[in-house]
């Protein structure tokens, strides 16, 4: 399988997309890993497995509308595979297989298949001490945009997935790349208040686009460099309550098509009529309960 993703924009050719069979029972507050889920699982609304696998059944459909090649995990009981994204990411010809946490190793084992279907020299296993999930990692021209927790408390945030260690690997792999950390704010139990992954404030769009949450970040320098890179022209910032619901976890067909949740009226109206997207829309607000959308439900391995 060759496997080649440059972008976050760029046309779609193959991805894996997460499963909905099987999640298993609703997680204690105390196995809950984010702060979304957290809600959910105080409040009575975690999604069901019917609810889960109507919503991936429409992304699915949308991915195959536009010809891409979509994988699947192996299914593995009692077990939540919706977020493939977590598990692993592909920058030019290499595949990163992430660190996450332990609890969640049946996930990475159900993608032996497919990573048997790539060149054992371009799949990279993590040391032990280094941390990052593929939602941390966005890619946008030569740049690598890197979400990361780095402060001494790292082991005591549930939400914190990136450590420091996780720039000096990838700048190691991609000594030609820029790697640009982003430290984000963090909660394990108020969705308000913590950013899980760098997609859930942040992701470029169609050409030379993004649409950003500025409050997601702990240094508002940080977000000001961003709109800086992009130009303010070529960025949609997004309410609180609009990352809440993570108006910025889209996903990319190509730089024409995006897929969006189809509660997000003000991005969806901003993409086609002011940046002339075509935007697909699908349900993924129960998948939302869970603390992650459309993007960290698919692991990109083909783009042109």
């Amino acid at each position: 399988m060759n496997i080649h993703i440059t972008s976050e924009t760029s046309r779609l050719r193959a991805v894996v997309l997460g499963l909905p069979s099987s999640p298993g029972p609703v997680p204690t507050l105390e196995e809950s890993f984010d702060s979304k889920s957290y809600e959910s699982i105080l409040n009575g609304v975690y999604p069901t497995e019917d609810a889960i696998t109507r919503e991936m059944n429409a992304f699915e459909a949308i991915l195959k509308k536009y010809d891409v090649d979509v994988y699947r995990p192996r299914p593995v009981k009692d077990c939540n595979q919706v977020f493939s994204r977590d598990v692993g990411f592909v920058i030019d010809d290499k595949i990163i297989v992430s660190n996450i946490i332990p609890d969640r190793q049946e996930e990475i084992d159900a993608y032996e298949d497919i990573y048997r279907q790539i060149h054992y020299k371009q799949i990279y296993n993590l040391p032990e001490s280094v941390h990052v999930e593929g939602g941390d990692v966005v890619i946008w021209d030569n740049i690598i945009f890197l979400g990361q927790y780095d402060f001494p408390d790292y082991r005591q945030v549930k939400t914190a997935r990136t450590n420091r260690l996780a720039v000096d690997y990838l700048k190691m792999i991609f000594p030609d790349k820029t790697i640009l950390p982003l430290n984000l704010l963090k909660s394990d139990t108020n969705p308000y208040e913590g950013i899980l992954h760098l997609d859930c404030t942040f992701m470029p769009v169609g050409d030379g686009k993004c649409v950003i949450y500025r409050q997601g970040f702990m240094n508002p320098r940080d977000a000001q460099h961003i709109i800086h890179l992009f130009g303010e022209e070529n960025v949609f910032e997004i309410t609180s309550e609009e990352m809440y619901w993570m108006n910025t976890n889209i996903f990319s067909i190509s730089p024409k098509v995006v897929v969006v949740e189809e509660h997000f009226h003000r991005l969806k109206n901003h993409l086609e009529q002011a940046w002339g997207l075509t935007v697909e829309t699908v349900p993924y607000r129960e998948i939302s309960k869970m603390g992650g959308l459309l993007r960290c439900s698919t692991l990109p391995l083909r783009r042109d």
